[in-house]
């Protein structure tokens, strides 16, 4: 009985956070005057408006708009750049930095990762306000690497914290084996301790890439409109009180921005911390 009554509200769940998505996919092939019909909220599953300027039950103008039209394809290359730099950066020092604050006995470790953890508690948006002025001094404004230091630098403290509580679970006593087979610190940090703590830095990365990925006030007031990444990108197609938007475009880009994060989490879901360091140590 407990089983059915689990199994029952598994699927309730699953239904109430899945269906939020799946009705903006389905809505994203139709007209703006059947998703967001206000008569009759059931256009949306029939799209007689969607037949009737279309001729199709079902169309592509959303995504052919907001893709082609408006060069939604050229926010996407510069969000790969953004996140692919800004992870890139993050993991190495936080992996260096995590290693070498979770193997030290000094009191300056602590300190250093409870000056992280201030700057980690401030709201982004403060961090950036310290950016803007020598951005505009320098020329700096607009440009992709001004953005991607700004978010390495914000996500900095989160994957050093991160990074630094996962070597401390790994025991010394591996870097000690290695010293003894004759590696060097740093051999012994690569050749053992990384391959042990790799399901460590996936799921670090993995924040990483969400934090650069999902962000939008950094490159909302960093980038340039031709440099904007995916999600301020989007929020242009909604328009302003001055100019009309294109509400159907948003909704487009929205189903091709949120589709990639599921395959994503799908193929690193075994990587995650649970069993991180099972079975390091035998004997």
């Amino acid at each position: 009985m407990l089983r059915f009554v689990l199994i029952c509200f598994s699927l309730i769940w699953l239904v109430i956070v899945t269906f939020p998505f799946l009705w903006t996919f389905w809505g994203s092939f139709k007209v703006e005057g059947d998703f967001f019909s206000k008569v009759d909220w059931t256009r949306v599953l029939t799209g007689p408006m969607t037949i009737r300027e279309t001729g199709d039950t079902f169309t592509g103008q959303g995504y052919y708009g907001a893709w082609i039209e408006e060069e939604f394809w050229r926010s996407t290359l510069n969000t790969v750049i953004v996140v692919v730099s800004v992870v890139s950066v993050s993991l190495t020092i936080a992996t260096l930095g995590g290693y070498a604050l979770a193997r030290s006995k000094h009191n300056y470790a602590f300190w250093i990762l409870m000056l992280a953890l201030v700057f980690r508690a401030m709201p982004p948006i403060t961090l950036l306000s310290g950016f803007l002025l020598p951005a505009y001094q320098w020329n700096l404004w607009g440009h992709l690497p001004t953005a991607i230091i700004v978010l390495a630098a914000s996500n900095q403290p989160f994957t050093l914290w991160m990074m630094t509580a996962f070597f401390r679970n790994i025991p010394t006593e591996l870097d000690e084996s290695a010293r003894i087979d004759g590696c060097t610190p740093f051999q012994a940090f690569r050749l053992v301790i990384i391959p042990v703590m790799w399901p460590g830095v996936i799921t670090a990365g993995l924040f990483a890439f969400l934090l650069a990925y999902n962000d939008y006030a950094t490159t909302a007031m960093l980038l340039t409109r031709e440099n904007l990444t995916m999600i301020p990108k989007i929020a242009s197609f909604l328009g302003t009180i001055q100019t009309e938007g294109n509400v159907m475009l948003a909704v487009a880009a929205v189903v091709s921005v949120t589709v990639p994060l599921f395959f994503l989490i799908a193929f690193f879901q075994r990587q995650f911390v649970s069993g991180l360091t099972a079975g390091a140590v035998k004997g």
